[in-house]
């Protein structure tokens, strides 16, 4: 009996850590899958990105000594709700802020008339639109200005010529951010097949877990984002 009543305690406290676990990941962090190439090459497609959810809290109350809260700033790497589609999460780099003015003229930004140096920018396409270029493309290289209004910011992709972000859909509302994303946790190289259909969700995962060794891009292991 006194054995199965420490086996009882042991797995009582292993289903209150296990729960302890799922909050602190539920509330604080959470686990964000990359499956486009909008942010290479700071963040590639098949990178599992670490988003801290506290990181723009409010600056008060008993969490602000624990948690290392702090402002938006242009810059951040950061995944908010969709504008167009809340139920879809999407990641970009903050290039505008409440009361900005942003300008992309021949793929040059600049915010508040000054140009911005941009290290992380991708440009892949040496051809540069005018506003006289499809819609698709006509606000990719020439855009603005527009002033960011309040309570809200404007996104960009780090791939620039491959990226749908604020450009085309409007500034993000700050009430859609989830949070900033501070580390590459694993990546994964996508496989040569394709997988579609019902169950398609299941053979992926069973396919991925076959060669997560060989698939595994180890050097972005903990990779910091910046």
């Amino acid at each position: 009996m006194a054995r199965a009543g420490r086996l009882v305690e042991t797995a009582e406290a292993v289903l209150v850590a296990a729960a302890l676990a799922l909050a602190f990941k539920g509330f604080v962090f959470q686990i964000y899958h990359v499956p486009s190439a909008s942010m290479e090459d700071t963040v590639l497609t098949g990178d599992y990105v670490l988003v801290n959810k506290f990181a723009y809290g409010a600056h008060e109350g008993p969490w602000a000594r624990v948690l290392p809260y702090r402002d938006l700033t242009r810059g951040d790497v950061v995944v908010f709700r969709y504008p167009p589609d809340p139920e879809r999460d999407f990641v970009k780099r903050v290039v505008g802020l409440p009361g900005d003015w942003v300008t992309v003229e021949a793929k040059s930004l600049a915010v508040n008339e000054e140009v911005v140096t941009e290290p992380y920018a991708v440009h892949r396409d040496a051809r540069t639109y005018g506003t006289d270029a499809p819609p698709s493309l006509a606000k990719r290289d020439s855009f603005g200005p527009v002033r960011v209004p309040e309570g809200r910011f404007f996104a960009l992709g780090d791939n620039r010529d491959e990226s749908r972000d604020s450009r085309f859909w409007g500034s993000v509302p700050l009430a859609h951010l989830e949070g900033r994303a501070v580390a590459v946790l694993w990546s994964v190289r996508d496989g040569p097949r394709s997988f579609s259909g019902r169950g398609a969700a299941l053979r992926r995962l069973i396919d991925t877990a076959l060669h997560f060794l060989s698939r595994t891009r180890w050097e972005r292991s903990f990779h910091a984002i910046h």
